[in-house]
């Protein structure tokens, strides 16, 4: 007896292919593979590079002349940062002056440095008889004072009213920079004869000058903090 059933189809087995070298797929493989170990090596040589960039040898005051004799090279991890910094082994502007405080050993930006048409402060020289705090020293911050001569005749009460009328000592520039301080005979002596010089703002620069030629007394008094 013969079926009337046809065969079912035999089904055909899908051959899976090895991809050729001309694939695209492989070849956007290997580029994508190339390109992260090129991008990992950039990272890794990045983060271990080092530049020679100027530091301060020294604290520098506004107004101090900045120079290669001033300062000195250190090798630093910058990242995206080398512009800020002045590069070791490049000349330096000419004339340039710190605009602000450089501590012992930081960098030395290019925003503190600049132009002395820039600089908002003057050095005035401040004779100090009285005695001297041994935390005033170069590149810290005080306060200056002016204490008006009294009168030989004048009582203690008498001496208090007139404070109170505004006679009294009173502050000529406040948390300013001292540059440098030369003692007389250039010794250390506390107590004895010293001349400071402090950076003024230049708006408080005649209240100063008026102070030094008036009758009475600077004194000074440093700022509780320390330095600038």
């Amino acid at each position: 007896m013969t079926s009337s059933l046809d065969p079912l189809p035999t089904p055909t087995v899908a051959r899976l292919r090895r991809p050729g070298w001309r694939d695209p797929r492989l070849l956007l493989g290997l580029v994508l593979v190339a390109a992260s170990v090129a991008l990992g090596s950039w990272a890794v040589s990045s983060a271990g590079r080092t530049v020679a960039v100027y530091a301060a040898a020294g604290p520098l005051t506004p107004g101090e002349p900045v120079d290669a004799r001033n300062l000195r090279a250190v090798e630093v991890r910058l990242g995206s940062g080398d512009g800020k910094y002045f590069l070791a082994g490049r000349p330096l502007p000419d004339d340039l002056v710190a605009l602000r405080v450089v501590g012992d050993g930081e960098l030395v930006a290019r925003s503190a440095v600049g132009g002395s048409e820039e600089l908002a402060v003057r050095a005035v020289a401040i004779p100090v008889a009285g005695a001297l705090s041994d935390r005033v020293t170069d590149g810290a911050l005080v306060d200056v004072w002016f204490v008006p001569a009294s009168d030989d005749g004048a009582t203690a009460a008498e001496r208090k009213a007139d404070e109170k009328d505004g006679g009294g000592p009173y502050t000529l520039a406040s948390q300013v920079v001292v540059a440098q301080v030369a003692e007389s005979g250039g010794t250390l002596v506390t107590g004895g004869p010293t001349t400071l010089h402090v950076l003024v703002p230049t708006d408080e620069l005649a209240g100063v000058l008026a102070a030094l030629a008036a009758e009475g007394e600077i004194a000074v008094v440093p700022v509780a903090g320390g330095s600038a």
